[in-house]
């Protein structure tokens, strides 16, 4: 029988961390206790492990997927960034590239997973948090057999957490292929004959352009969601246009402190943002064309807006994700799933933290060239935070031992 050292949690830090794991066993759950927990080992989770290094805090990075970059890696074959090598680099290392090539899902995958070791930060792959709650005015973190405590918690991640499918999808017929976007990986998957693509963002504009010129008639539905008024890889845009949208406007001037920007965060939250790389004049080009927007499913066919029908033998849906934060067992959600947060911090639950996600404190903060300064700002908050918790630790610790003394005395 498992024996467990009941002695009190005194001090933060290394003490707290030594007596907590005195206890590693309480009828076959492990504990293991730091003072921060990341949970998300993407481009977010790494900034934030690399500015945490430098705090000289007990961290640890915990990641789902089985590699650093599997994120990356999962995408379909053709992806490339939407941002040329000199805005891809995290904070500590440049993208190891041509600064204006435009890097593949692959080399990103493999950027992440080189930064990763560079600065030795870590990170446990493979471990998937299934609960996060609070216990005694402390996070707690399950995966499997394991609870991860901490008195400060990051998640890490973006809100791309799970595809998003109508519940209409379930109805086609048996003889259309269809998948969701996050599922498609290359036109091999595809039967022969026409696709559909539902949805008209960024992903369904790339995905639509490839299966058009690979030879299938294409149709998109959705709406318009606009288009960058400038192609990125031109010369105005290399050496004008680039750096001043990525670097300064989405920086400085689109964020939760500006008019501006609070009116373009309520659009891009809740509609999505701007074709980027793929243009309207490209997908008509390659022959690719614009329906009404789907809105059921009749004797197994799509059905248009206004009741009619069409024959197709692929469907990629391209309806986004759900946030996918129902294990986040905290009182902390606002509209559409997503946490209320001031540029991160959740003020509800103090040593709380998100960084990762669209817009969390502008334009640029799920960009790879925005999340490193989100994570500098969060990682002084943590330490401004863990200070105080020493603080109080070694007064707590000062007091006990002025009585242990006078009690001997006496």
């Amino acid at each position: 029988m498992a024996t467990i050292d009941r002695s009190p949690l005194i001090e933060e830090g290394d003490a707290s961390i030594t007596l907590a794991e005195r206890a590693l066993r309480s009828g076959g759950q492990r504990r293991e206790v730091f003072d921060v927990i990341v949970i998300g080992g993407g481009q977010a989770g790494l900034s934030v492990g690399y500015h945490l290094a430098k705090c000289g805090v007990r961290f640890v990075i915990l990641d789902a997927d089985e590699r650093v970059g599997d994120s990356w890696r999962k995408r379909w074959d053709s992806l490339r960034l939407f941002t040329p090598a000199k805005f891809n680099g995290l904070d500590g290392m440049r993208f190891p590239a041509p600064r204006n090539y435009f890097p593949t899902k692959d080399e990103m995958a493999s950027y992440l997973d080189a930064y990763a070791k560079r600065f030795e930060l870590p990170v446990r792959n493979g471990v998937r948090i299934e609960r996060l709650w609070m216990r005694a005015g402390r996070y707690v973190a399950k995966a499997g057999g394991v609870e991860f405590e901490a008195p400060q918690v990051v998640v890490a991640m973006a809100k791309y957490q799970r595809a998003r499918l109508p519940a209409f999808a379930a109805d086609l017929c048996c003889q259309i292929t269809q998948l969701h976007s996050i599922d498609y990986r290359n036109v091999g998957q595809l039967q022969p004959g026409s696709v559909l693509l539902v949805g008209a963002g960024n992903s369904g504009a790339d995905i639509a352009l490839e299966v058009a010129r690979a030879g299938h008639k294409t149709w998109v539905s959705g709406r318009d969601v606009g288009q960058l008024p400038f192609r990125l890889e031109r010369p105005l845009a290399r050496y004008l246009l680039q750096p001043l949208v990525l670097d300064f406007v989405f920086k400085h001037v689109l964020t939760v402190n500006t008019p501006v920007g609070r009116k373009v965060r309520r659009a891009v939250l809740t509609k999505g943002g701007l074709l980027i790389r793929v243009k309207r004049s490209d997908l008509a080009a390659a022959g690719v064309e614009r329906v009404p927007r789907i809105t059921g499913v009749k004797s197994g066919l799509p059905l248009w807006e206004g009741g009619r029908t069409f024959p197709v033998d692929n469907v990629i849906w391209c309806t986004g994700f759900e946030p996918g934060f129902d294990w986040i067992e905290l009182p902390v959600w606002g509209d559409h799933g997503m946490p209320k947060h001031q540029s991160g911090l959740v003020a509800s639950h103090p040593g709380l933290y998100f960084v990762g996600l669209p817009f969390l404190h502008s334009m640029s903060s799920s960009m790879v060239n925005g999340v490193g300064r989100d994570a500098a700002r969060i990682v002084q908050a943590i330490k401004a935070r863990y200070d105080v918790i020493r603080g109080d630790a070694a007064a707590t610790c000062e007091s006990l031992g002025s009585a242990a003394s006078g009690s001997r005395s006496s």
